[in-house]
């Protein structure tokens, strides 16, 4: 793991600088403590990036869980009880993982994970333009699109064009290019732009950028513009800002309902965020899903025992980690370790970069999620694939990331059993000879209760006078719904003259009397 260590480190300081404000804007959107949110992204770095299975996927609070953070705090009666939900929804977690739930993850479709990342891709642009221009009425890390400001994410890019600030814009665009002529021209020139990152230079130039301009009526950047990191005067007050659980609600129904709505929610959330890095990881690296539902729960518990948010994997510093060319898990550790070194040494420090130069570096990772190339692959992919991509993509943006990923998913489903109808039986052309029409009809290898329409219908518009041959030799599952519509069709045949010979394994049956006994008497044998 150390000996990618020159590539690990400098990613490590770019999520460093992507997650320092979403720690804080998830705190503030969820109305907990700010410093909760440091102690989460924290906790999520060391701690689950240790136990976790995953080589470049990064953890801390999500903005998936913001809105039920905030109806928590107040439904529970206060931050320590809803603490202890915290702690009992990482024990439950750790259940998951032991009774294997993490297999989950594996059942949503790749146009909805391609989607999810698409979505979130262009939210993290549309949230960052407010930001990037100086307006910070919203917090960052409120990816919802109705915002907890009272805006939504498009009535907020209207309010932005009456509130940008000058000095906060300039030194943005100033960022933006740096970044841009680092990753496009620079990199590519010499190694030692790769071991310094960008981020890195258009933080520093920012934080010059307020030094210099401190006062200006024009450039100057004012205070709610820039990193609010909680400054402690001395080592009694740092200590003071760590919460601990009230065990003595733990009996309470509505904690333990709480607690379950965190487990549920962040291990969807953290299988989503694993199925989509391990499709981002250029080596291709499968992560252990129960392990990573295991390693998510220990830091969900230790979070909770300390005063810290829940964690789930989160896709934007994951993202960002790959895109910076991290190797293994070591980024995501170091990035835990310079959040909790700044947060004691350097508070004063963080609390000179502007939102607007961080912005500039999410619009990098926003752009590179969603490139306008990945809509021309999925339409070419054909419908199937690019419905549920854009219904996914959609509703991540006008809705927020679960509820965009449910939608998604309940179009992929659709479409399965649409594709499912079609592929139930292959009907072969029919011809007329001796009188009657003869049609063959064969069923494909796994027929189930979703292809009933599609047989039943076939069946029912048999004409009369038909020779029908059934062929089941390559099938090797049958749905009971199915027998039962072929043995109704069976007896309803006499009436309308179909004769019926059924080829399977067993040779040839000529009209059978009963499909039921028939397929019982084939499972027995087979």
């Amino acid at each position: 793991m150390f000996s990618s260590l020159r590539r690990d480190l400098p990613a490590s300081i770019v999520v460093f600088f992507v997650a320092l404000p979403l720690c804080l804007g998830i705190a503030l959107a969820s109305g907990a403590p700010l410093f909760s949110g440091l102690i989460a992204g924290i906790v999520g770095g060391i701690l689950v990036g240790s136990l976790s299975g995953s080589h470049i996927g990064v953890s801390g609070p999500a903005a998936g869980l913001a809105a039920i953070v905030l109806t928590a705090i107040g439904a529970l009666g206060g931050w320590e009880n809803f603490l202890v939900a915290v702690f009992l929804g990482g024990a439950i977690q750790m259940l998951l993982g032991v009774l294997k739930a993490g297999i989950i993850g594996y059942y949503f479709p790749s146009s909805v994970i391609k989607g999810m990342l698409t979505g979130i891709g262009i939210i993290i642009i549309l949230k960052q333009i407010p930001h990037f221009f100086g307006y910070d009425a919203d917090p960052e890390g409120d990816f919802s699109f109705f915002q907890v400001d009272g805006e939504n994410t498009f009535s907020e890019l209207f309010n932005t064009v009456n509130n940008i600030s000058p000095g906060a814009t300039l030194i943005a665009l100033i960022g933006l290019g740096i970044l841009v002529l680092w990753d496009k021209v620079l990199t590519k020139k010499a190694k030692i732009f790769q071991l310094i990152q960008g981020p890195l230079v258009a933080v520093v130039l920012g934080i010059l950028f307020f030094v210099f301009t401190r006062g200006h009526s024009t450039l100057g950047i004012s205070p709610e513009h820039l990193v609010s990191v909680p400054v402690p005067e001395d080592s009694a007050s740092f200590l003071a800002q760590f919460s601990f659980p009230n065990f003595a609600v733990i009996g309470r129904p509505e904690i333990w309902v709480t607690a379950f709505t965190i487990a549920l929610v962040a291990s969807l959330e953290t299988l989503l965020c694993v199925e989509a890095t391990d499709k981002l990881d250029p080596e291709k690296r499968v992560t252990p899903t129960n392990r990573e539902l295991l390693a998510q729960g220990a830091g969900n518990m230790f979070s909770g025992l300390i005063g810290g948010l829940p964690i789930t994997q989160v896709i934007v510093r994951s993202s960002a980690n790959i895109q910076s060319g991290a190797q293994s898990k070591l980024s995501a550790i170091i990035h835990g370790f310079f959040l909790l070194i700044s947060v004691i040494l350097i508070p004063r420090l963080l609390n000179m970069i502007p939102l607007s130069v961080l912005a500039a570096i999410l619009f990098i990772v926003g752009y590179k999620l969603a490139k306008p190339s990945l809509f021309k692959e999925m339409y070419r992919k054909g419908w199937k694939q690019f419905i549920p991509f854009a219904v996914t993509v959609f509703g991540i943006i006008f809705t927020d990331l679960l509820v965009g990923i449910g939608l998604g998913l309940g179009v992929g489903i659709v479409v399965i059993l649409i594709k499912s109808y079609q592929n139930s039986h292959f009907l072969h052309i029919q011809d007329k000879s001796n009188g009657k029409h003869k049609i063959k009809m064969t069923l494909a290898e796994e027929v189930t209760f979703f292809n009933k329409g599609a047989i039943l219908k076939e069946l029912d518009s048999l004409p009369e006078n038909t020779y029908l041959e059934l062929d089941v030799r390559k099938t090797r599952y049958l749905d009971n719904d199915i027998i039962e519509i072929l043995d109704d069709f069976a007896f309803k045949a006499q009436a309308r003259n179909i004769e019926i010979h059924l080829f399977s394994e067993r040779g040839e049956v000529v009209n059978p009397e009963s499909f039921v006994e028939f397929f019982k008497l084939r499972k027995k044998t087979a």
